[in-house]
């Protein structure tokens, strides 16, 4: 879209800033997603835009004299490169990029690299292409493949302000908690959900900020977006590349005062009296008892558990039940959400637990 005079404007920017200056571009209503994000010289890269940006620091801000299109849909760009019908069907419908990677799973998708190609064009701020293939074990270990692209899949993913650097292909990212990660945020922030009601906590003094304890912190999913709204940290994490990047993402937000974190399994964190347990990991019903032990009387503990819709909500909210009983305490569930379809059949749920 033309500006007021009719220009073809572009922002320049740094490419490792390419995607917090297009968050901020959109956020002010000036992004233009009908062209391309083009390179700009070999460092920078030229961000369309519809008007001159006023809040985003730019270098410059330049007019297009042939801008670049953007292709309407994936499907369109299969047709251009002559999929036929019964090929496109078998496209992926959906894929994320992260960073300046696109992180699609293919199933039975024909002709990977033409696939790869046609994602590159259609998101000109992405430099690779990587096939996702699963998780696995324990450490939820990634597996995947570069299919087109830069080689590189170490990159810089902003959402909602909070920085996220990772490598995906050595660590996990789940696209479809970006809702609950801003959720965590806001219910630290509390602009969501009761407040925690422990003596001497957040929930009573608004002065003191809450404690929380990260079981499975990854590098930082859950962590980073409550330390940037105000809460204290404490962040276990097992996995040696995960530990590593919550470490630097720490440092990234500026929130290492605010995170404690322990290369460790979970249950040999020694914590206790905390307003609040995330427990963000399928399997997260087995270390239920490490939670309990760690709330305070009247904290909340966030469940996260991948449940067969037929079981839904017995099985989820009946384990937390049976971890309060054995240790003597009371339970009341104050909210519980369907996050996204984990598998056929299968829900990633949430459930809010206070413990009393």
């Amino acid at each position: 879209m033309p500006d007021a005079d009719g220009r073809a404007l572009a922002a320049v920017v740094e490419k490792p800033r390419a995607e917090v200056a297009t968050e901020q571009l959109r956020a002010e209503g000036v992004y233009d997603d009908a062209r391309k994000v083009v390179e700009y010289g070999a460092e920078t890269v030229a961000l369309p835009v519809t008007a001159a940006p006023a809040e985003t620091d730019v270098r410059e801000v330049v007019v297009q004299t042939d801008p670049e299109r953007r292709g309407t849909t994936l499907p369109d760009l299969l047709a251009e490169r002559g999929w036929s019908d019964a090929e496109i069907e078998r496209a992926p419908g959906s894929w994320a990029v992260i960073g300046s990677v696109v992180l699609v799973t293919l199933e039975d998708c024909p002709r990977e690299a033409e696939l790869g190609d046609a994602l590159l064009e259609l998101h000109g701020e992405a430099d690779t292409v990587l096939a996702h293939e699963g998780v696995s074990g324990e450490r939820r270990e990634p597996d995947s493949r570069v299919i087109a692209g830069d080689p590189t899949t170490e990159t810089i993913h902003t959402e909602h302000g909070t920085r996220y650097a990772l490598d995906l292909r050595e660590v996990m990212f789940s696209p479809g908690n970006k809702a609950e990660r801003a959720r965590m945020a806001d219910v630290i922030a509390g602009e969501v959900g009761p407040a925690v009601e422990t003596g001497g906590s957040a929930g009573t003094d608004a002065e003191t900020p809450e404690r929380v304890f990260d079981m499975f912190a990854g590098i930082g999913y859950f962590t980073l977006p409550m330390a940037r709204a105000g809460a204290d940290v404490v962040a276990a994490e097992i996995n040696p590349a995960s530990y590593r990047y919550l470490i630097e993402n720490a440092v990234l937000n500026d929130v290492q005062d605010r995170v404690e974190a322990y290369r460790a399994d979970c249950r040999d964190v020694e914590v206790d009296a905390v307003d609040r347990v995330v427990m963000g990991y399928y399997e997260a019903h087995e270390y239920l008892d490490t939670a309990v032990s760690a709330v305070a009387s009247g904290g909340v503990v966030h469940v996260h558990e991948a449940t067969p819709e037929v079981e839904l909500w017995d099985r989820p909210v009946g384990r937390i039940e049976d971890a309060a009983d054995r240790a003597g305490r009371g339970v009341e569930i104050e909210g519980r959400r369907k996050i996204k379809s984990h598998s056929e059949g299968v829900w990633h749920v949430v459930v809010d637990a206070r413990i009393v």
